[in-house]
């Protein structure tokens, strides 16, 4: 199966890349399933459930969300009624929605999907993330019920991410990394056949403060205080993230390798072998 994992899409520019590249690649690239982390997507704070929409539209099968998951308050409500919407798995218990789904592929193979937040230096303490994926994978084991298996780490610290890694090595087929987004060089399979990303970036103007316009940013950091709001930069983005080749028998990923396509950053991605 190939699967094409794209990181925070962030604000106007973010969905734009998404809506112009994300069908070429699927194409070109003959891809089974996308996931997106869609996250900040609106105004660099949550999802819509309109903005949504446009990701689905452009091809995404799956979208998951983060600490900012219910910024945009219609997603309350709009989380229960498209099932393609994925949340942290631990988010308060009564939190609307689910974090982890069961999807069918293009080519028919079921693909799990869950997503946790970490815990190291995130603004709030959530549920134990180890836990929360440990009774999830035992009930789902890697090439059983589902042909291949996705954790999407949100999440601020590295070792934090690494961690999770290596605690899923063997039971997932990819731990991929969102929330810094700052892509990371370390793609790797472990020796489990897990592949591993600590951060999968952002799709988002690179010439900015993690996406957003740089003089609100760099006026916090030079004085201490703030001034105004902080605005998503609107420059062309560049879509990051990580693309995974997995046997559909065993689940185990036989490829891993980066994604960044247009925009600013050096450009890769998956060469037709």
């Amino acid at each position: 199966m190939r699967i094409l994992f794209l990181g925070d899409v962030m604000g106007r520019a973010g969905r734009a890349a998404i809506t112009e590249t994300l069908p070429r690649l699927r194409e070109d690239w003959r891809l089974d399933f996308v996931v997106v982390n869609g996250e900040n997507a609106s105004n660099g704070m949550g999802l819509s459930g309109e903005h949504a929409k446009v990701l689905f539209d452009a091809g995404a099968d799956c979208v998951t969300l983060g600490d900012h998951a219910f910024d945009q308050k219609d997603m309350l409500q709009y989380i229960e009624q498209d099932s393609r919407l994925v949340r942290p798995l631990n988010f308060a218990k009564g939190a609307p929605g689910r974090g982890h789904r069961l999807f069918t592929a293009r080519g028919g193979q079921k693909v799990l999907v869950l997503q946790v937040l970490g815990q190291v230096f995130m603004k709030r303490a959530f549920d134990d993330p180890f836990g929360a994926v440990e009774g999830v994978l035992k009930s789902h084991p890697r090439g059983g019920l589902a042909q291949a298996i996705i954790v999407d780490m949100h999440c601020e610290a590295t070792s934090e991410k690494m961690a999770m890694g290596h605690f899923c090595n063997g039971k997932a087929s990819l731990v991929v990394g969102t929330h810094t987004h700052v892509p990371t060089g370390d793609a790797q399979i472990l020796e489990g056949g897990t592949a591993y990303l600590t951060d999968a970036g952002m799709c988002g103007d690179y010439n900015s403060v993690i996406g957003m316009e740089k003089a609100e940013p760099m006026r916090r950091f030079l004085t201490g205080m703030p001034k105004g709001r902080f605005t998503p930069a609107t420059q062309p983005a560049t879509l990051s993230g990580v693309y995974v080749e997995t046997d559909d028998r065993t689940g185990a990923a036989k490829r891993v390798e980066m994604v960044r396509q247009g925009g600013l950053l050096q450009q890769a991605g998956p060469e037709r072998r």
